[in-house]
């Protein structure tokens, strides 16, 4: 089943000629507007990243079973990124982007509020319906904002916001909740979520829709070979980074001594390494998208299956953590990338199969992660998302002589 044309993603600058291919400054801040929601949408889901140890002994659970508040999030926002674009038919996207990003506002303030466990896990429900629609929408309607000569500085912004949630979000996230207590983290989340209502609905136009979506069509792009092997590169690297990078934590403290009131510093420099990630990333993978996510994938199974041989002291550690943000920095723009090229009459459908998966992987990833570290150790889940993440090598040279997408 093909999708129609309609549904492609058009710049409203692209029937422009190109000497009018100058984008105002208020659409540029549209789009740094659409990478703050991102920001904050991403860092909701990740935030218990650093809080699982004080989360855990607070509400009486172990550090395996609070990770469950990365894993719930997860499978709803993959749910809610098939389902939303489909729900929502032609409404403006402007107005769907806003509703989502104040459920995301809503759930942070209930997780402040929970008195236990389960009400806290129905509180990350409501942040992984928010994230899935969200995400889903927000890569497609950045590169509505700005002609086509500037949609990989556009993506590049977009999905810098959701690196830059590693940068700021989660380690800030961390030291809050450190100096003060996690139900702080997440009251100053919700906070700063009715900033980003207020900037989203002051800068971003209208969004009509280019057209509805169909379930049974989105599922049909899985059958495109590019973008299935664009969207099993996002899964074997986002479930591998997660299934270890969800316990980051202990794995500081109990593999490289680091004590426990520095993670949440070493955390932004992971982050800070993510951004140029980031903006590297996006300038390779404009060039050569396939050898970019393949550099990618073997720098990252290089850091998470060295990190449990090199990484035994504070220097080395913090070094390997340097790369590894790196890596993974340069992710989320990799695949997203790949996918526009993969699927370039289908930009928004195609974003919101990848954000399914993409979601899918943080989920299991933080599950089966929560397994490992259960049943064995916290080196052992370093070589088990070394495992995932090598076989993204595989998923690239499926490709290699298919053509040029």
């Amino acid at each position: 089943m093909e999708l129609s044309p309609v549904n492609r993603i058009e710049s409203p600058a692209s029937a422009a000629p190109a000497a009018a291919d100058q984008v105002p400054l208020r659409r540029w801040l549209a789009v740094v507007a659409v990478a703050v929601g991102t920001f904050l949408v991403v860092t909701a889901e990740q935030l218990p990243v650093g809080l699982l140890t004080s989360v855990g002994g607070d509400l009486g659970v172990s550090e395996g079973t609070a990770g469950l508040m990365i894993t719930v999030p997860g499978l709803v926002a993959s749910a809610g990124a098939l389902l939303v674009p489909v729900v929502i038919g032609r409404a403006d996207r402007r107005t769907v982007l806003l509703a989502l990003i104040s459920l995301m506002v809503v759930a942070n303030a209930l997780s402040f509020l929970a008195p236990d466990f389960p009400v806290l896990l129905a509180s990350r429900f409501l942040v992984g319906v928010s994230i899935g629609g969200f995400w889903a929408l927000a890569a497609g309607i950045a590169v509505r904002l700005v002609p086509e000569s500037h949609v990989p500085r556009a993506t590049s912004i977009a999905f810098g916001g959701a690196t830059a949630a590693n940068v700021l979000g989660v380690p800030a996230g961390t030291l809050i909740g450190g100096l003060t207590d996690w139900r702080i983290a997440f009251l100053t989340l919700a906070g700063l979520g009715l900033l980003a209502v207020a900037a989203l609905f002051v800068l971003l136009p209208g969004i009509p829709a280019t057209g509805s979506i169909r379930l049974g069509a989105l599922l049909s792009l899985f059958g495109d070979r590019f973008v299935r092997a664009a969207t099993m590169s996002t899964f074997l690297l986002v479930s591998g980074h997660m299934a270890a990078y969800t316990f980051v934590s202990p794995i500081l403290r109990d593999i490289s001594g680091v004590d426990e009131d520095l993670i949440g510093p070493l955390l932004l420099v992971f982050g800070a390494a993510g951004i140029v990630g980031t903006f590297v990333a996006g300038a390779a993978a404009g060039r050569n998208v396939r050898a970019t996510v393949a550099v990618v994938a073997a720098l990252l199974t290089a850091v998470l299956a060295l990190f449990p041989l090199l990484g035994g002291t504070a220097v080395t550690g913090t070094a390997l953590l340097v790369l590894w943000g790196l890596s993974f920095g340069s992710v989320p723009v990799g695949v997203q990338m790949w996918i526009f090229k993969a699927a370039p009459d289908h930009a928004e459908p195609a974003t919101a199969l990848n954000t399914v998966v993409f979601n899918l992987a943080i989920a299991l990833g933080a599950l089966f992660g929560g397994f490992v570290v259960n049943g064995a150790s916290t080196k052992a889940v370093l070589w088990f998302a070394a495992v995932l993440t090598v076989l993204t090598l595989a998923a690239v040279q499926s490709t290699r002589r298919a053509g040029a997408r």
